[in-house]
């Protein structure tokens, strides 16, 4: 049998009948060459592994990424390995681990895997996404994620209680213990214990209230003229929360395609809903306005209609437009104050979250001569007891009345009759 070498490797051509064929090497037994109908030539081991009784043929490798010599060698090693009762591949499988443990595999490296794989999939993925980057990544980014102890994990979350956002520090000790459960899930990482396992969010945190923060008459009406300041993608956007009562994520992502302007009707899709399942939202004449008046993307855009991407991607610097809104607030409340005799140069707006305006919106339902059932179906709540099961009627025409009893509602808020108005500018002076 004539001697195998690289060059006569490389000289091996495919088979005329298109078939697969291998040429053995008469050095290390079991070792062929197998070549491809397309020409590609690879090394395998033709021998019983531990658990098989007739002799198999695995993979080495590709010629050109392994040389004959290294072929050998690999061939020999697992020789050893099957002589000892020890799979190869499973042999491999550990010292990449080994290997993997020993680069010291950062925290930052594994939070971009979750990112990349698990939260693409979920319905606010780009919202875990961004608590990822802005509180965990600054602080753990590029430390070895088997370091991180749970003295870090709770000085993380205190650091978000001390600067006054509890419901936020909640969160993100779920969203940590749930990204580290994840990397020992995959046992490539290096990581064998959760370090937020024992930790409670009531003794670092405190009890999770529920949130009761409404919006009064005085901060509807800075709050709306903070919106028209801050202009577009996040001004109309604001007031389409304050209009509709929908969530933050339903209303930022909506495309184009789920309105009918000509029915006054928005059909936000089951896969952007909490619940699952289609949401019809009834458009009020003021919703209708803004929609109208938003831009359209043309040759080369998107479908998004809050965007800063040309609406090929919904908009996402929520903190950022907050911050802003809030800062344009405060010189309209103060002054709002002032025609009421109230000394409000000192004194702040009360703190309140985006999705506070979903509450205020469901409270002046409540005041209005709305079924309750109605207002619960308004916001997208689901029925309550069998009716869930039994009653699948959408009743739009309320819905559509609620809503424009609440546009009317809000808009008696924001944009008084004409005299209030000139009393104001004449107070105002």
């Amino acid at each position: 049998m004539p001697q195998l070498s690289d060059r006569k490797v490389a000289s091996l051509k495919p088979a005329e009948n298109g078939r697969p064929y291998d040429v053995k090497d008469s050095q290390v037994p079991g070792l062929h060459v197998r070549v491809m109908p397309t020409g590609s030539r690879s090394f395998v081991l033709l021998t019983r592994y531990p658990g098989s009784n007739n002799p198999t043929r695995r993979a080495l490798g590709v010629y050109g990424d392994l040389t004959l010599e290294e072929a050998r060698q690999k061939a020999t090693d697992w020789r050893k390995l099957i002589r000892k009762g020890i799979d190869p591949s499973a042999q491999e499988e550990r010292d990449r681990q080994a290997a993997l443990r020993q680069q010291q595999v950062t925290f930052g490296a594994v939070a971009e895997d979750f990112i990349k794989t698990k939260l693409p999939a979920e319905r606010k993925g780009r919202e875990v996404e961004g608590d990822i980057r802005r509180e965990l990544m600054p602080r753990w980014g590029k430390r070895p994620i088997a370091d991180i102890t749970p003295i870090d994990v709770r000085t993380t979350v205190k650091a978000v209680v001390d600067r006054g956002s509890p419901y936020a520090a909640h969160n993100l000790l779920v969203l940590a213990r749930r990204l580290f459960e994840w990397a020992i899930d995959q046992h490539v990482y290096g990581i064998e214990v959760n370090p937020c396992s024992r930790l409670k969010p009531k003794a670092i945190v405190g009890a999770r209230k529920p949130r009761k923060r409404v919006l009064g008459d005085d901060e509807l009406r800075a709050f709306w003229r903070a919106s028209e300041r801050l202009g577009y993608p996040y001004g109309p956007l604001f007031q389409m929360l304050a209009l509709t009562g929908q969530r933050r994520s339903e209303v930022g992502k909506a495309s184009w395609s789920e309105f009918d302007l000509a029915k006054k009707l928005w059909t936000i899709p089951a896969s952007r809903m909490k619940s699952d399942a289609a949401h019809l939202v009834s458009l009020s004449d003021d919703v209708i306005k803004i929609l109208q008046e938003l831009p359209r993307f043309k040759s080369g855009g998107g479908d998004f209609l809050f965007s800063t991407t040309f609406g090929r991607k919904p908009v996402r610097g929520f903190n950022r437009a907050k911050q802003k809104l809030d800062r344009l607030m405060l010189p309209s409340w103060r002054a709002l104050g002032r025609v009421k005799g109230e000394d409000r140069r000192q004194q702040q707006i009360p703190p309140f979250v985006v999705h506070d305006l979903r509450r205020t919106m469901r409270t002046g339902l409540s005041a209005l001569p709305v079924p309750d059932l109605v207002r619960e179906l308004v916001i997208a709540h689901t029925k309550p007891g069998l009716h869930k099961v039994y009653d699948q009627f959408e009743h739009l025409a309320e819905k559509a009345r609620a809503l424009d009893l609440w546009a009317a509602r809000l808009r008696s808020i924001v944009d008084p009759p004409l005299p209030n108005v000139v009393d104001f500018a004449a107070r105002a002076s």
